[in-house]
C-alpha cells in the first residue's frame, strides 16, 4: 500500500491461491487492497491469530470455507476452545469485548517455561487458573466473529475513556492517504494518556503535502470523524518506516520512548534495528490537542 498498486502490477500474480496475515491485526482497508491488488480478488485470506507459544494457529478463517469480514479472524480452529471473557473471567456475548482466552488443552500448547516454572504459571496461568491468557484483548461482533485488539497493555485510558490502539490504527489507514499506522499512549498531564500516532503516507502523496502541517489536521479530524472527538491524537508524526519485529510485530514500546521522549529500550529484536534512526531523524511533530 505504502508505494501504490504500481508494483505488485509489473508482476504476474496469477499463480497465487492462498493469502496469509500474522503478526499485527490486519484493519480492514489493507485487507481489502490485499484482496483485491495482490490476490486479484479471487484468492481467501488467511488472517490468523497465533504465538510461537501456542505453537500453532487458533483463531483463523478456513480458507474457501468460512466467510469472511476484512479485519476479522473469525473464530477458533475446529478442536480449539476460545472465549472472550471480562475482568472477573466471566465469558461475554456478542457485541462485546473484554480479554482473549484458551479454555481448552491443544496439541501444540506449553507446558512450561524451561527452568522457570514459575515464570510460566505467572505469565499465563495466574489471572485466571482456568484458562490460558496470552495478553491480548478481543470482541465479539454481533454476529459472533471475533476482532482482535492487539496487545491489553496497548488499550489507552484517555479521560477515563478506553480506547483500542487497533481501534486508531484502522480509522487513520481507512484515510486515501494512509499506507499504514502505529499509535501509543504517551504520558499526558491532563487526560492521563494522549493518542500519538505514527503514521506511513501512501506512495503518489505530494512532498509538499506530506511536510506541511495540513495533512496532520486533516489526518487528526478524520479520526475524530470516524471514532469520535475523544479518539483525536494529539499528535500524529509522518515516519517513512514502522519498527517491526521478524515475525511483523510493531515495537510499540520504542515508539512510546520516542513519543515521551526517553531513551530508546533494547531494539535488538527488530528486523531492522535502524529504523529508530530513521524514525528519530526524519519525523514531522503534528500539532497539540486543541
Amino acid at each position: 500500500m505504502k508505494w501504490g498498486d504500481e508494483l505488485p502490477a509489473s508482476h504476474d500474480l496469477s499463480s497465487l491461491r492462498l493469502l496469509g496475515s500474522v503478526g499485527e491485526p490486519i484493519n480492514p482497508e489493507a485487507w481489502m487492497w490485499y484482496r483485491d491488488v495482490i490476490g486479484g480478488g479471487h484468492c481467501p485470506i488467511v488472517d490468523t491469530w497465533w504465538q510461537t507459544e501456542t505453537g500453532a494457529m487458533m483463531i483463523s478463517p478456513l480458507p474457501g470455507v468460512t466467510p469472511c469480514k476484512p479485519g476479522s479472524a473469525m473464530g477458533p480452529l475446529p478442536g480449539i476452545g476460545a472465549a472472550i471473557v471480562d475482568d472477573n473471567g466471566t465469558p461475554v456475548g456478542n457485541g462485546h469485548g473484554g480479554y482473549l482466552v484458551l479454555t481448552e488443552p491443544w496439541p501444540a500448547m506449553l507446558r512450561g517455561l524451561w527452568g522457570d516454572p514459575e515464570r510460566y504459571i505467572d505469565t499465563y496461568w495466574s489471572r485466571w487458573p482456568q484458562y490460558y491468557f496470552a495478553g491480548d484483548g478481543a470482541k465479539w461482533d454481533e454476529d459472533g466473529a471475533i476482532w482482535l485488539l492487539g496487545r491489553v497493555d496497548d488499550v489507552m485510558n484517555i479521560s477515563g475513556h478506553r480506547i483500542s490502539t487497533t481501534e486508531v490504527e484502522s480509522a487513520l489507514v481507512s484515510h486515501p492517504k494512509v499506507a499504514e499506522a502505529a499509535v501509543v499512549g504517551a504520558a499526558d498531564e491532563t487526560t492521563g494518556q494522549g493518542i500519538v500516532a505514527f503514521v506511513i503516507l501512501r506512495g503518489g502523496v505530494p512532498a509538499e503535502e506530506a511536510e506541511g502541517g495540513a495533512i496532520i489536521t486533516e489526518l487528526r479530524n478524520h479520526v475524530a470523524h470516524e471514532i469520535g472527538p475523544i479518539a483525536k491524537p494529539r499528535q500524529i508524526m509522518i515516519v517513512v518506516e514502522l519498527p517491526k519485529t521478524r515475525s511483523g510485530k510493531i515495537m510499540r514500546r520504542l515508539l512510546r520512548d520516542v513519543a515521551e521522549n526517553r531513551s530508546l529500550g533494547d531494539a535488538t529484536t527488530l528486523a531492522d534495528p535502524a529504523v529508530m534512526n530513521l524514525i528519530a531523524s526524519g519525523l514531522t511533530s503534528g500539532a497539540s490537542e486543541d
